[in-house]
């Protein structure tokens, strides 16, 4: 399966399912191509939803996507899982190289505007004394502790993947200069709401679990959304968001909201 647009390789992951990676000049280049190639298989599922079964030309893979059962996103690369009873990989890669490329840029530009109009912005209590690593983060970087919270909270981040755990959101990029290096033996409680970084990243624990990155603070923002017997991430790859900080008082009266 060759290359082709910003596509720089696909490859085979078992027998029902390929990896599509994406070229960039960056790591946000190859995540914002991902994310034109996911809009772009979104729409195309939504305009055949609305076509007469009886008029689809049988096999024609750029008509006929019922085999796709899941696509998932991660920093620079597509997980897309097909029905192998329906298609097989070469079929698949036909109906990706079927996708205009205008139509992929189309829907890319529409859906960036949208996130532009939609930051998510999350409050944070800093220092938080069950959730605090500043004084660490400090001693890393040679920044006070105030030029930590001011830098964490003058970026908007992007979420490139959600993973680890459900809901657990990868975003970056951090600025330079806030850059840490996880923790040389990770925690083995880490609480619900922890905020972090590691990295160039910055994430919310979304659910008390282990883990190695610096704390910085809490936050009331719940990851997951309960539905019914089921929950799932509130932050999807591609969001935007903002760290906002809030007082202590702030953060508390935030957990009565949540529950």
């Amino acid at each position: 399966m060759q290359a082709f647009g910003c596509i720089k390789r696909i490859v085979t992951a078992g027998a029902d399912a390929i990896i599509v990676y994406f070229d960039g000049a960056n790591l946000d280049e190859a995540n914002s191509a991902c994310h034109q190639m996911l809009a772009a298989i979104d729409a195309k599922q939504e305009h055949i939803a609305h076509i007469d079964v009886g008029k689809k030309p049988e096999g024609d893979t750029s008509t006929r996507w019922s085999w796709l059962r899941e696509c998932v996103p991660s920093y620079d690369s597509l997980l897309i899982i097909f029905d192998m009873a329906l298609i097989d990989s070469h079929g698949v890669y036909l109906a990706l190289r079927e996708l205009d490329a205008e139509n992929i840029y189309r829907l890319s530009t529409a859906s960036e505007q949208r996130v532009k109009n939609s930051v998510v912005e999350i409050p944070v209590w800093y220092g938080a004394p069950n959730a605090s690593d500043l004084s660490i983060v400090s001693k890393k970087t040679s920044l006070s502790i105030e030029e930590v919270i001011a830098l964490h909270t003058s970026t908007t981040y992007k979420v490139y993947a959600v993973g680890f755990s459900p809901g657990f959101a990868y975003m970056g990029d951090i600025p330079e200069a806030l850059k840490c290096a996880r923790l040389g033996t990770p925690r083995k409680r880490v609480p619900k709401g922890a905020v972090a970084i590691a990295d160039r990243q910055t994430a919310v624990y979304p659910s008390e679990s282990p883990g190695g990155w610096n704390l910085l603070g809490l936050t009331a923002f719940d990851m997951l959304l309960h539905k019914d017997q089921h929950s799932e991430s509130r932050l999807r790859a591609g969001d935007v968001v903002k760290f906002v900080s809030i007082t202590e008082q702030e953060y508390k009266a935030g957990l009565q909201v949540e529950l």
